[in-house]
Protein backbone atom coordinates (compact mmCIF):
# COMPACT_ATOMS: atom_id res chain seq x y z
CA UNK A 1 0.00 0.00 0.00
CA UNK A 2 1.26 3.23 -1.02
CA UNK A 3 2.50 5.86 1.70
CA UNK A 4 0.48 8.87 1.73
CA UNK A 5 2.40 12.05 0.33
CA UNK A 6 4.06 13.88 3.50
CA UNK A 7 2.40 17.18 4.04
CA UNK A 8 4.64 20.17 2.63
CA UNK A 9 5.44 22.61 5.81
CA UNK A 10 7.09 26.02 6.13
CA UNK A 11 9.03 27.06 9.41
CA UNK A 12 8.12 29.34 11.39
CA UNK A 13 9.43 31.15 14.81
CA UNK A 14 8.20 33.09 17.99
CA UNK A 15 8.93 33.78 21.76
CA UNK A 16 8.46 30.11 22.43
CA UNK A 17 10.03 28.71 19.60
CA UNK A 18 9.68 26.95 16.05
CA UNK A 19 7.05 25.43 14.95
CA UNK A 20 6.50 23.73 11.00
CA UNK A 21 3.06 25.32 9.56
CA UNK A 22 1.43 23.85 6.27
CA UNK A 23 2.60 25.12 3.29
CA UNK A 24 -1.06 25.89 2.30
CA UNK A 25 -2.14 27.56 5.48
CA UNK A 26 -3.11 31.21 6.05
CA UNK A 27 -2.61 31.01 9.45
CA UNK A 28 0.65 30.72 11.08
CA UNK A 29 2.52 29.92 14.74
CA UNK A 30 0.38 31.89 17.04
CA UNK A 31 -3.13 30.10 15.36
CA UNK A 32 -1.37 27.13 15.39
CA UNK A 33 -0.79 27.39 19.32
CA UNK A 34 -3.94 28.25 20.07
CA UNK A 35 -5.64 25.29 17.69
CA UNK A 36 -3.46 22.98 20.34
CA UNK A 37 -4.42 24.48 23.35
CA UNK A 38 -7.68 25.31 23.08
CA UNK A 39 -9.73 22.55 21.38
CA UNK A 40 -12.65 23.10 23.86
CA UNK A 41 -16.19 23.83 21.57
CA UNK A 42 -14.90 22.34 18.26
CA UNK A 43 -15.72 25.67 17.11
CA UNK A 44 -14.08 27.66 15.49
CA UNK A 45 -14.52 32.06 15.31
CA UNK A 46 -15.44 31.36 11.73
CA UNK A 47 -18.80 30.25 12.81
CA UNK A 48 -19.73 33.72 12.86
CA UNK A 49 -19.00 35.22 9.54
CA UNK A 50 -19.42 38.54 11.45
CA UNK A 51 -17.07 38.52 14.05
CA UNK A 52 -14.36 37.56 10.85
CA UNK A 53 -15.51 40.74 9.29
CA UNK A 54 -15.32 42.60 12.17
CA UNK A 55 -12.02 41.98 13.11
CA UNK A 56 -10.96 42.77 8.69
CA UNK A 57 -12.72 46.10 9.02
CA UNK A 58 -10.72 46.43 12.05
CA UNK A 59 -7.56 45.69 10.16
CA UNK A 60 -8.51 47.63 6.96
CA UNK A 61 -9.09 51.01 9.35
CA UNK A 62 -5.85 50.61 11.16
CA UNK A 63 -3.98 50.13 7.68
CA UNK A 64 -5.49 53.25 6.20
CA UNK A 65 -4.99 55.14 9.61
CA UNK A 66 -1.35 54.22 9.74
CA UNK A 67 -0.65 55.21 6.47
CA UNK A 68 -2.25 58.51 7.20
CA UNK A 69 -0.43 59.58 10.24
CA UNK A 70 2.79 58.00 8.34
CA UNK A 71 3.86 54.59 10.50
CA UNK A 72 2.97 52.94 7.83
CA UNK A 73 4.48 52.64 4.41
CA UNK A 74 1.94 53.11 1.31
CA UNK A 75 3.30 49.87 -0.32
CA UNK A 76 2.68 47.66 2.82
CA UNK A 77 -0.21 49.60 3.75
CA UNK A 78 -2.11 49.12 0.82
CA UNK A 79 -1.71 45.68 0.80
CA UNK A 80 -2.89 45.03 4.25
CA UNK A 81 -6.05 47.18 2.79
CA UNK A 82 -6.99 45.05 0.31
CA UNK A 83 -6.04 41.42 1.75
CA UNK A 84 -8.61 42.70 4.96
CA UNK A 85 -11.14 44.38 2.37
CA UNK A 86 -11.21 40.47 0.49
CA UNK A 87 -11.83 39.08 3.96
CA UNK A 88 -14.22 41.17 4.49
CA UNK A 89 -16.02 39.88 0.79
CA UNK A 90 -16.02 36.52 2.05
CA UNK A 91 -13.09 34.69 1.18
CA UNK A 92 -10.57 32.90 3.41
CA UNK A 93 -13.62 32.56 6.45
CA UNK A 94 -12.23 28.89 6.84
CA UNK A 95 -8.82 29.99 7.81
CA UNK A 96 -10.23 31.46 11.04
CA UNK A 97 -9.82 28.50 12.75
CA UNK A 98 -9.09 29.36 16.36
CA UNK A 99 -11.53 27.91 19.01
CA UNK A 100 -15.24 30.50 20.06
CA UNK A 101 -13.76 29.82 23.86
CA UNK A 102 -9.86 30.67 24.83
CA UNK A 103 -7.84 32.09 27.11
CA UNK A 104 -5.84 35.32 26.68
CA UNK A 105 -8.95 37.75 26.14
CA UNK A 106 -8.90 37.49 22.61
CA UNK A 107 -4.99 37.58 21.57
CA UNK A 108 -5.56 34.20 19.94
CA UNK A 109 -8.45 35.75 17.73
CA UNK A 110 -6.70 39.33 16.59
CA UNK A 111 -3.53 36.95 15.63
CA UNK A 112 -5.51 34.57 13.76
CA UNK A 113 -6.65 37.68 11.83
CA UNK A 114 -3.08 39.51 11.58
CA UNK A 115 -1.58 35.86 9.92
CA UNK A 116 -4.33 35.59 7.54
CA UNK A 117 -4.63 38.62 6.14
CA UNK A 118 -1.16 38.91 6.27
CA UNK A 119 -0.23 35.75 4.19
CA UNK A 120 -3.03 36.80 1.75
CA UNK A 121 -0.85 40.22 1.31
CA UNK A 122 2.19 38.39 1.06
CA UNK A 123 0.55 36.52 -1.87
CA UNK A 124 -1.09 39.05 -3.15
CA UNK A 125 2.48 40.86 -3.51
CA UNK A 126 4.43 37.75 -5.29
CA UNK A 127 6.12 36.40 -1.44
CA UNK A 128 5.86 33.15 -0.24
CA UNK A 129 3.48 32.79 2.91
CA UNK A 130 5.56 33.35 6.07
CA UNK A 131 7.68 35.56 4.81
CA UNK A 132 7.36 37.85 7.50
CA UNK A 133 10.66 39.65 6.99
CA UNK A 134 8.85 41.61 4.04
CA UNK A 135 5.34 42.13 5.92
CA UNK A 136 5.21 41.09 9.85
CA UNK A 137 1.75 39.78 11.27
CA UNK A 138 2.58 41.82 14.50
CA UNK A 139 4.83 45.01 12.98
CA UNK A 140 2.75 45.99 9.96
CA UNK A 141 -0.87 44.48 10.32
CA UNK A 142 -1.09 44.84 14.12
CA UNK A 143 0.95 48.40 14.14
CA UNK A 144 -0.94 50.95 16.65
CA UNK A 145 -2.99 47.90 17.80
CA UNK A 146 -3.57 45.36 21.04
CA UNK A 147 -5.51 42.69 21.42
CA UNK A 148 -7.16 44.82 24.18
CA UNK A 149 -8.74 47.74 21.83
CA UNK A 150 -8.69 45.17 18.75
CA UNK A 151 -11.07 42.47 19.86
CA UNK A 152 -13.72 44.38 21.52
CA UNK A 153 -14.49 46.38 19.15
CA UNK A 154 -14.05 43.74 16.74
CA UNK A 155 -17.12 41.71 18.55
CA UNK A 156 -18.93 45.22 18.76
CA UNK A 157 -18.45 45.92 15.22
CA UNK A 158 -19.75 41.92 14.36
CA UNK A 159 -22.70 42.08 16.78
CA UNK A 160 -23.71 44.83 15.11
CA UNK A 161 -24.04 44.03 11.83
CA UNK A 162 -25.07 40.14 12.92
CA UNK A 163 -28.27 41.96 14.85
CA UNK A 164 -29.39 43.78 11.80
CA UNK A 165 -30.48 39.84 10.34
CA UNK A 166 -32.08 39.28 13.86
CA UNK A 167 -34.18 42.80 13.59
CA UNK A 168 -34.87 42.22 10.31
CA UNK A 169 -36.48 38.32 11.47
CA UNK A 170 -38.25 39.72 14.21
CA UNK A 171 -40.13 42.56 12.13
CA UNK A 172 -41.40 39.88 9.77
CA UNK A 173 -42.19 37.38 13.10
CA UNK A 174 -44.04 40.72 14.31
CA UNK A 175 -45.73 41.59 10.48
CA UNK A 176 -46.92 37.62 10.44
CA UNK A 177 -49.25 38.46 13.50
CA UNK A 178 -50.34 41.33 12.86
CA UNK A 179 -51.54 39.48 9.83
CA UNK A 180 -53.39 36.93 11.78
CA UNK A 181 -54.81 40.26 13.53
CA UNK A 182 -56.29 41.37 11.06
CA UNK A 183 -57.77 37.69 9.58
CA UNK A 184 -59.03 36.86 13.48
CA UNK A 185 -60.09 40.47 13.89
CA UNK A 186 -63.74 38.89 14.30
CA UNK A 187 -63.45 35.78 16.19
CA UNK A 188 -64.75 36.39 19.37
CA UNK A 189 -63.35 34.29 22.34
CA UNK A 190 -63.66 34.00 26.17
CA UNK A 191 -60.09 35.82 27.41
CA UNK A 192 -59.08 34.15 30.51
CA UNK A 193 -56.56 35.32 33.36
CA UNK A 194 -54.78 33.24 36.07
CA UNK A 195 -56.26 30.34 33.44
CA UNK A 196 -59.89 31.01 34.46
CA UNK A 197 -62.67 32.43 32.69
CA UNK A 198 -62.27 36.04 32.24
CA UNK A 199 -63.83 38.78 29.63
CA UNK A 200 -64.62 38.49 25.97
CA UNK A 201 -62.07 39.48 23.58
CA UNK A 202 -61.50 38.58 19.81
CA UNK A 203 -58.60 36.68 19.01
CA UNK A 204 -57.50 39.20 16.87
CA UNK A 205 -56.88 41.47 19.94
CA UNK A 206 -54.69 38.62 21.20
CA UNK A 207 -52.89 37.83 18.34
CA UNK A 208 -52.22 42.03 17.76
CA UNK A 209 -50.80 41.87 21.41
CA UNK A 210 -48.68 39.27 20.05
CA UNK A 211 -47.49 41.27 17.51
CA UNK A 212 -47.12 44.84 19.60
CA UNK A 213 -45.03 42.92 22.30
CA UNK A 214 -42.80 41.92 19.38
CA UNK A 215 -42.45 45.69 18.29
CA UNK A 216 -41.57 46.92 21.67
CA UNK A 217 -38.49 44.35 21.44
CA UNK A 218 -37.47 45.25 18.04
CA UNK A 219 -37.75 49.16 20.01
CA UNK A 220 -35.38 48.11 22.67
CA UNK A 221 -33.02 45.91 21.09
CA UNK A 222 -32.16 49.12 18.81
CA UNK A 223 -31.35 51.02 21.97
CA UNK A 224 -29.54 48.99 23.56
CA UNK A 225 -27.65 48.57 19.90
CA UNK A 226 -26.52 52.28 20.16
CA UNK A 227 -24.17 51.25 23.51
CA UNK A 228 -21.85 49.26 21.45
CA UNK A 229 -21.02 51.89 19.37
CA UNK A 230 -18.92 53.20 21.53
CA UNK A 231 -14.50 51.96 20.70
CA UNK A 232 -11.60 51.77 22.22
CA UNK A 233 -9.16 51.97 19.40
CA UNK A 234 -6.33 53.54 20.63
CA UNK A 235 -5.89 52.55 23.84
CA UNK A 236 -3.54 49.60 23.23
CA UNK A 237 -3.05 47.39 26.22
CA UNK A 238 -4.86 48.85 28.94
CA UNK A 239 -6.25 52.05 27.95
CA UNK A 240 -2.96 54.30 27.97
CA UNK A 241 -2.33 54.57 24.39
CA UNK A 242 1.69 53.32 24.81
CA UNK A 243 2.92 52.64 21.28
CA UNK A 244 0.56 54.47 19.38
CA UNK A 245 0.79 58.02 17.37
CA UNK A 246 -1.13 60.88 18.53
CA UNK A 247 -2.99 60.99 15.42
CA UNK A 248 -4.12 57.42 15.62
CA UNK A 249 -7.26 57.23 18.12
CA UNK A 250 -9.36 60.06 15.30
CA UNK A 251 -7.66 58.61 12.45
CA UNK A 252 -8.66 54.91 12.87
CA UNK A 253 -11.84 56.05 14.16
CA UNK A 254 -12.89 58.11 11.09
CA UNK A 255 -11.95 55.00 8.82
CA UNK A 256 -14.02 52.82 10.83
CA UNK A 257 -16.83 54.72 10.15
CA UNK A 258 -16.38 54.78 6.90
CA UNK A 259 -15.90 51.17 6.36
CA UNK A 260 -18.65 50.18 8.66
CA UNK A 261 -21.85 52.48 8.22
CA UNK A 262 -21.80 52.50 12.18
CA UNK A 263 -21.81 55.45 14.09
CA UNK A 264 -19.36 54.57 16.28
CA UNK A 265 -17.44 57.08 18.65
CA UNK A 266 -14.14 56.88 20.68
CA UNK A 267 -14.83 56.26 24.35
CA UNK A 268 -14.28 59.43 26.77
CA UNK A 269 -11.84 57.35 29.43
CA UNK A 270 -9.89 54.47 27.35
CA UNK A 271 -8.80 52.72 30.87
CA UNK A 272 -11.66 52.80 31.45
CA UNK A 273 -12.98 51.40 28.36
CA UNK A 274 -10.70 48.61 28.09
CA UNK A 275 -11.46 47.01 31.18
CA UNK A 276 -15.09 47.85 30.86
CA UNK A 277 -18.04 45.15 29.50
CA UNK A 278 -21.26 47.19 30.45
CA UNK A 279 -22.19 47.44 27.07
CA UNK A 280 -21.74 43.51 27.00
CA UNK A 281 -24.32 43.48 29.52
CA UNK A 282 -26.85 45.47 28.47
CA UNK A 283 -27.39 44.59 25.53
CA UNK A 284 -27.70 40.53 26.65
CA UNK A 285 -30.10 41.34 29.00
CA UNK A 286 -32.21 42.89 26.35
CA UNK A 287 -31.85 39.90 24.06
CA UNK A 288 -32.97 37.43 26.92
CA UNK A 289 -36.04 39.97 27.28
CA UNK A 290 -36.93 39.62 23.54
CA UNK A 291 -36.18 35.55 24.26
CA UNK A 292 -38.62 35.19 27.51
CA UNK A 293 -41.55 37.25 25.84
CA UNK A 294 -41.03 35.33 22.30
CA UNK A 295 -41.29 32.06 25.13
CA UNK A 296 -44.66 33.40 26.77
CA UNK A 297 -46.03 33.75 23.51
CA UNK A 298 -45.02 29.78 22.67
CA UNK A 299 -46.67 29.01 25.77
CA UNK A 300 -49.58 30.71 24.68
CA UNK A 301 -49.83 29.35 21.37
CA UNK A 302 -49.80 26.21 23.02
CA UNK A 303 -52.34 26.39 25.57
CA UNK A 304 -54.39 27.60 22.90
CA UNK A 305 -54.16 25.26 20.57
CA UNK A 306 -54.19 22.43 22.99
CA UNK A 307 -56.30 19.15 22.37
CA UNK A 308 -57.55 18.67 20.05
CA UNK A 309 -60.57 17.10 21.67
CA UNK A 310 -59.45 17.26 25.69
CA UNK A 311 -57.72 21.33 25.65
CA UNK A 312 -58.82 24.63 24.76
CA UNK A 313 -58.62 23.74 21.28
CA UNK A 314 -59.29 27.51 20.00
CA UNK A 315 -56.93 27.57 17.78
CA UNK A 316 -54.80 24.87 15.29
CA UNK A 317 -51.09 24.73 14.64
CA UNK A 318 -49.88 23.30 11.35
CA UNK A 319 -49.01 20.20 11.47
CA UNK A 320 -45.55 19.40 11.03
CA UNK A 321 -44.81 15.79 12.27
CA UNK A 322 -45.86 13.12 14.08
CA UNK A 323 -45.80 13.71 17.30
CA UNK A 324 -45.76 9.67 19.23
CA UNK A 325 -43.79 6.55 17.98
CA UNK A 326 -46.71 4.95 19.93
CA UNK A 327 -49.68 6.95 19.87
CA UNK A 328 -51.05 7.05 16.48
CA UNK A 329 -52.50 10.35 14.82
CA UNK A 330 -50.68 12.45 17.76
CA UNK A 331 -49.32 15.75 16.82
CA UNK A 332 -46.95 17.87 18.81
CA UNK A 333 -46.31 21.70 19.18
CA UNK A 334 -43.23 21.07 17.86
CA UNK A 335 -41.98 24.07 16.54
CA UNK A 336 -43.60 26.67 19.51
CA UNK A 337 -41.72 24.23 22.11
CA UNK A 338 -38.25 24.13 20.17
CA UNK A 339 -38.45 28.47 20.79
CA UNK A 340 -38.99 27.87 24.10
CA UNK A 341 -35.73 25.85 24.20
CA UNK A 342 -33.85 28.45 22.53
CA UNK A 343 -35.22 31.05 24.91
CA UNK A 344 -33.98 28.72 27.81
CA UNK A 345 -30.35 28.73 26.25
CA UNK A 346 -30.70 32.28 25.68
CA UNK A 347 -31.31 33.12 29.52
CA UNK A 348 -28.32 30.80 30.13
CA UNK A 349 -26.00 32.40 27.75
CA UNK A 350 -26.85 35.77 29.32
CA UNK A 351 -26.35 34.58 32.87
CA UNK A 352 -22.55 33.15 31.88
CA UNK A 353 -22.23 37.38 29.89
CA UNK A 354 -23.33 38.29 33.54
CA UNK A 355 -20.70 36.17 35.00
CA UNK A 356 -18.13 37.01 32.51
CA UNK A 357 -18.24 40.86 32.86
CA UNK A 358 -17.98 40.65 36.38
CA UNK A 359 -14.91 38.31 37.07
CA UNK A 360 -12.63 40.67 35.24
CA UNK A 361 -9.80 41.97 36.83
CA UNK A 362 -8.21 45.58 37.42
CA UNK A 363 -7.17 47.01 33.47
CA UNK A 364 -8.86 44.09 31.76
CA UNK A 365 -11.49 41.56 31.13
CA UNK A 366 -10.35 37.80 30.01
CA UNK A 367 -13.01 36.70 29.64
CA UNK A 368 -14.62 38.48 26.66
CA UNK A 369 -14.35 35.58 24.49
CA UNK A 370 -16.94 33.78 26.13
CA UNK A 371 -18.81 36.93 26.76
CA UNK A 372 -18.61 37.52 22.65
CA UNK A 373 -19.60 33.36 22.07
CA UNK A 374 -22.67 33.74 24.28
CA UNK A 375 -24.00 36.89 22.93
CA UNK A 376 -23.27 35.60 18.70
CA UNK A 377 -24.74 32.53 19.85
CA UNK A 378 -27.88 33.94 21.25
CA UNK A 379 -28.67 35.87 18.23
CA UNK A 380 -27.93 33.62 15.62
CA UNK A 381 -30.23 30.71 17.88
CA UNK A 382 -32.96 33.35 18.17
CA UNK A 383 -32.87 34.67 14.40
CA UNK A 384 -33.30 30.93 13.25
CA UNK A 385 -36.06 30.34 15.58
CA UNK A 386 -38.07 33.02 14.81
CA UNK A 387 -37.90 31.85 11.15
CA UNK A 388 -38.72 28.83 11.98
CA UNK A 389 -41.97 30.08 14.19
CA UNK A 390 -43.49 32.69 11.54
CA UNK A 391 -42.50 30.34 8.92
CA UNK A 392 -43.51 26.50 10.14
CA UNK A 393 -46.40 28.09 12.27
CA UNK A 394 -47.43 31.19 12.68
CA UNK A 395 -48.21 31.65 9.23
CA UNK A 396 -50.26 28.59 9.00
CA UNK A 397 -52.34 29.09 12.24
CA UNK A 398 -56.08 28.69 12.10
CA UNK A 399 -59.14 29.52 14.40
CA UNK A 400 -62.02 26.86 15.49
CA UNK A 401 -64.39 29.56 15.05
CA UNK A 402 -67.28 27.01 16.24
CA UNK A 403 -65.53 26.08 19.45
CA UNK A 404 -64.55 29.90 19.76
CA UNK A 405 -68.39 30.70 18.93
CA UNK A 406 -69.69 28.28 21.56
CA UNK A 407 -67.20 28.72 24.58
CA UNK A 408 -68.23 32.62 24.10
CA UNK A 409 -71.99 31.98 24.26
CA UNK A 410 -71.86 29.86 27.58
CA UNK A 411 -69.68 32.42 29.06
CA UNK A 412 -70.43 33.86 32.45
CA UNK A 413 -67.99 36.41 32.14
CA UNK A 414 -70.30 38.11 29.45
CA UNK A 415 -71.87 39.53 32.59
CA UNK A 416 -68.94 42.19 33.44
CA UNK A 417 -70.59 44.16 30.48
CA UNK A 418 -73.94 44.36 31.83
CA UNK A 419 -72.26 45.74 35.62
CA UNK A 420 -72.62 49.79 34.96
CA UNK A 421 -76.70 48.92 34.65
CA UNK A 422 -77.80 46.52 36.95
CA UNK A 423 -74.88 46.89 39.90
CA UNK A 424 -71.78 44.41 41.04
CA UNK A 425 -73.48 42.66 43.68
CA UNK A 426 -77.01 42.07 41.07
CA UNK A 427 -74.59 41.06 38.46
CA UNK A 428 -72.17 38.52 41.19
CA UNK A 429 -75.57 36.49 41.95
CA UNK A 430 -76.91 36.19 38.93
CA UNK A 431 -73.78 34.23 37.49
CA UNK A 432 -73.41 31.99 40.19
CA UNK A 433 -76.92 31.46 39.12
CA UNK A 434 -76.53 31.03 36.12
CA UNK A 435 -73.32 28.35 36.92
CA UNK A 436 -75.64 26.56 39.04
CA UNK A 437 -78.45 26.40 35.74
CA UNK A 438 -76.25 25.93 33.22
CA UNK A 439 -78.43 28.93 32.12
CA UNK A 440 -77.36 32.15 29.88
CA UNK A 441 -76.90 35.40 31.26
CA UNK A 442 -78.51 37.34 29.15
CA UNK A 443 -82.13 35.15 30.00
CA UNK A 444 -81.78 35.83 33.87
CA UNK A 445 -80.96 39.67 33.87
CA UNK A 446 -84.08 39.76 31.46
CA UNK A 447 -86.38 37.95 34.03
CA UNK A 448 -85.02 39.56 36.91
CA UNK A 449 -86.72 42.56 35.20
CA UNK A 450 -83.11 44.22 35.41
CA UNK A 451 -82.49 45.44 31.66
CA UNK A 452 -84.65 44.70 28.78
CA UNK A 453 -84.28 42.20 25.98
CA UNK A 454 -83.05 45.32 23.68
CA UNK A 455 -80.39 46.60 26.03
CA UNK A 456 -78.77 43.22 26.85
CA UNK A 457 -78.54 42.49 22.88
CA UNK A 458 -76.64 45.92 22.35
CA UNK A 459 -74.49 45.87 25.73
CA UNK A 460 -73.45 41.88 24.76
CA UNK A 461 -72.52 42.60 20.67
CA UNK A 462 -69.04 41.39 19.80
CA UNK A 463 -68.28 44.92 19.39
CA UNK A 464 -69.09 46.32 23.01
CA UNK A 465 -67.91 43.01 24.49
CA UNK A 466 -64.57 43.44 22.61
CA UNK A 467 -64.07 47.08 22.00
CA UNK A 468 -63.24 46.63 18.23
CA UNK A 469 -63.96 50.18 17.83
CA UNK A 470 -60.56 51.12 19.95
CA UNK A 471 -58.38 48.27 18.74
CA UNK A 472 -55.00 49.57 16.67
CA UNK A 473 -52.53 48.17 14.97
CA UNK A 474 -48.74 47.17 16.45
CA UNK A 475 -46.57 49.78 17.06
CA UNK A 476 -44.15 51.09 14.58
CA UNK A 477 -41.06 50.03 14.87
CA UNK A 478 -37.14 51.26 13.55
CA UNK A 479 -36.80 49.68 10.39
CA UNK A 480 -33.37 48.09 10.96
CA UNK A 481 -31.81 49.76 8.30
CA UNK A 482 -32.17 52.76 9.86
CA UNK A 483 -30.00 51.14 12.45
CA UNK A 484 -27.10 50.09 10.51
CA UNK A 485 -26.35 50.83 6.55
CA UNK A 486 -23.47 48.56 5.47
Amino acid sequence: MASAAPTLTRTETDSLGSMEIPVDAYWGIHTARADANFPITKRPISVYPDLVVGLAMVKQASARANREIGVLDPERADLIDRAAQRVIDGEFHEQFTVGVIQGGAGTSTNMNANEVITNIALEMAGHEKGDYAFLSPIDHTNRSQSTNDVYPTAVKIGLSLTLRSLLEELDLLRLSFLGKSREFHDVLKVGRTQLQDAVPMTLGQEFNGFATTLGYDHTRLTENASLMFEINMGATAIGTGITTHPGYAPAVLKHLREITGLDLRTAGDLVEATSDTGSFMSFSSTLKRNAMKLSKICNDLRLLSSGPQAGLGEINLPAMQAGSSIMPGKVNPVIPEVVNQVAFAVAGADMTVTMAAEAGQLQLNAFEPVIAHSIFQSITWMRQAMWTLRVNCVDGITANRDRLGAMVGASVGVITALTPFIGYAAAAALAKTALLTNRSVADLVVEAGLMSREEVVKQLSPARLSGLETITAAIPVVASEDLIEI
